[in-house]
């Protein structure tokens, strides 16, 4: 790990293993957060190898300056290394690592010298073209598309700390599937970015507000609209930019601007979506930034109405995190600004986080105004007042199987401020939790929880169903465990229960998750969820099943073929994607990638498509 500009924010990651397959990653926002802050979407040249012996392995690797981004001038850069042995359990790094601390936190690292100060930085032009041939044909509306799609990307390197990334018509047929979800909720689920050209420096971007409740910057918005029957579908992108990276040793930049298509078929204007972002750094690792969003059709288009010409959003937050990561958290304040309505519109809030190794504390506080608009953002509600508190006491027993075991207690309350503050819905929970030398995990826990209906609402998504009567309450209670054994082994599962009252109702659901590995070349996983809704008459009851299987095989360290089944009745779909790759050359790929799309119940074809994509990285 490179933290090259010393400032306890960010990092490059390089990592082998000991048959020699290379990956890189992007650490940001301190390494904080599993999911959020470690993301190995990045792709980079460097090269690397690794040989074993009888007792030993070695490796090395060859990172070229020209793949990173440093001050010029700089003497030395915070570093550290980390290896983990699953066969001894052992995880050892090079600067030492609380234990109760992520190992890729950049609180806890060295300083790496150099014997000279670092000239200028001599990042090349890279210039990414691409040419996909596609065929697909739309079953549902009985229409077929044959078409030969060429664009690409460039990267320029301006100076010693910028990157401006460019890109026309591009195209993501590549990336790999969405996983499906069941969702038994009122709210839309998010799903994680996977297209390259979001991540790079993609906290600039995605790190403000609350990411759970209130998040102004949601990439993914870009590229997908509503049509005229509510439905979400592609909405091609014609070209942008993104100009991210240092103007000072404390500040940085980030702006984003892209054009998406026009589709007057589905009533969907040509729209530009800008953002623009700052972020200073403060005390030894804590940041202030701020932002502004603006999604903008500029063209009149009869279809649309004066509200929805365009949407702004402007906001200021304050990242706290401590030298030692004792102490974390955020506080926000946003505001949404609509043709006829500047007034109120406030998002806000903040969070507190206190870890040690035997005591961890968390309180939350967000409130979103009835009104507050983010186009390009995710707000799961709004006209919100939450309330969310979490005390852990950790123990780590000296002896027995425990390596160590905490109880939690989290509870949760949601009010209305339209309604005079009324109180909505709210979770009480409590859990024990437990994990065993042998890297096996059990978690038990109990929840108590209410919720108020504005609306009617039918969990199970079924079609013509009667549905809970809305302007009511609910209160129901569960108990839920989950075991996830040794992931060192061949085989490893997780699985998991919940069982209890669901509205005025029961639920009884079953998660799982298996894998098997043959390793090097081999590895087999298979998603198996179970959930059994009974509700009263004349609500409706069902049975809801995902199963997805999915099968990843590396024939060489240059072509991997990767295929993912996903079955889900709640969607009504059975999916199929199937992707080959031939990285011929650094960074360069040859991809052929099948979807195959059918309806459940009738097990009608759907939708199909084959891609032939060529991508080839040329450094100037």
């Amino acid at each position: 790990m490179f933290d090259t500009y010393s400032d306890g924010q960010n990092a490059f990651l390089f990592g082998i293993n000991p048959y020699g397959v290379r990956r890189e990653g992007l650490v940001s926002g301190g390494g904080n957060d599993r999911m959020r802050d470690y993301s190995l979407s990045w792709d980079v040249k460097w090269k690397g190898d690794a040989k074993m012996y009888e007792d030993h392995f070695t490796a090395e690797m060859v990172i070229p300056l020209t793949s990173l981004k440093f001050k010029e001038g700089a003497t030395k850069w915070r570093f550290n290394s980390y290896r983990i042995d699953t066969q001894s359990n052992e995880r050892s790094s090079w600067a030492r690592i609380p234990q109760n601390q992520l190992i890729f936190s950049t609180a806890f690292m060295g300083d790496m010298v150099f014997e000279k100060p670092l000239g200028k930085s001599r990042t090349p032009l890279a210039i990414i073209p691409y040419i996909n041939a596609l065929s697909q044909k739309d079953f549902e509306i009985d229409e077929g598309l044959n078409n030969l799609k060429v664009g690409g990307d460039a990267k320029v390197s301006i100076g010693n700390n910028l990157n401006l990334d460019v890109t026309i018509n591009p195209d993501f047929s590549q990336v790999e599937v969405d996983d499906q979800v069941t969702n038994l909720t009122r709210f839309e689920v998010s799903l994680p970015e996977k297209r390259q050209f979001f991540i790079d420096n993609s906290d600039l971007f995605t790190s403000f507000g609350d990411q759970r409740d209130a998040n102004p910057f949601f990439s993914r918005r870009i590229g997908i609209a509503v049509d005229t029957a509510d439905n979400s579908i592609e909405n091609k992108i014609i070209g942008g930019i993104r100009l991210s990276g240092k103007l000072t040793k404390n500040l940085r930049v980030g702006l984003l601007n892209l054009q998406t298509a026009k589709d007057e078929a589905n009533e969907i204007p040509s729209n530009n979506n800008t953002m623009l972002a700052f972020q200073q750094r403060v005390f030894s690792r804590s940041n202030f930034g701020m932002f502004f969003i603006n999604t903008q059709s500029f063209e009149k288009n009869d279809f649309l109405d004066r509200e929805e010409e365009y949407n702004r959003v402007f906001g200021f937050d304050y990242n706290l995190a401590s030298k030692d990561n004792i102490w974390t958290g955020k506080a926000y304040l946003h505001k949404s600004f609509q043709p006829d309505d500047s007034e109120g519109n406030i998002s806000t809030g903040g969070t507190l986080r206190y870890q040690t190794r035997k005591f961890n504390l968390f309180l939350k506080g967000v409130s979103i105004d009835e009104d507050f608009s983010s186009d390009l953002g995710f707000i799961r509600r709004t006209d919100i007042f939450k309330g969310f508190v979490s005390a852990e006491r950790v123990f780590w027993p000296k002896q027995g199987i425990l390596q160590n075991h905490s109880f939690r207690f989290s509870p949760v309350f949601i009010w209305s401020p339209s309604l005079d503050f009324k109180n909505t819905d709210y979770d009480f929970r409590t859990s024990w939790e437990a994990q065993f030398k042998d890297q096996s995990q059990f978690n038990l826990g109990m929840t108590n929880s209410y919720t108020f209906l504005f609306d009617p609402f039918d969990p199970t998504n079924t079609d013509g169903a009667v549905e809970l009567p809305g302007d009511q309450g609910y209160h129901y209670n569960s108990v839920e465990f989950e075991y996830t054994s040794d992931l060192r082994k061949r085989f490893s599962y997780n699985l998991g229960s919940e069982i209890g009252r669901f509205y005025n109702g029961n639920r009884f659901s079953v998660e799982s998750m298996m894998t098997l590995r043959f390793q090097p070349k081999v590895f087999l996983s298979l998603i198996l969820n179970y959930d059994q809704i009974s509700l009263p008459d004349p609500y409706p009851s069902a049975n809801i099943w995902l199963i997805s299987p999915k099968i990843d095989i590396t024939f060489s360290k240059s072509v991997f073929w990767s295929t993912l089944i996903q079955y889900s009745n709640q969607r009504d779909n059975l999916g199929f994607n199937s992707r080959l790759q031939w990285r011929f050359a650094p960074l360069s790929d040859l991809f052929i990638v099948y979807n195959d799309n059918y309806f459940v119940n009738s097990f009608a074809p759907r939708f199909r498509s084959i891609n032939l994509k060529f991508t080839y990285w040329l450094n100037l």
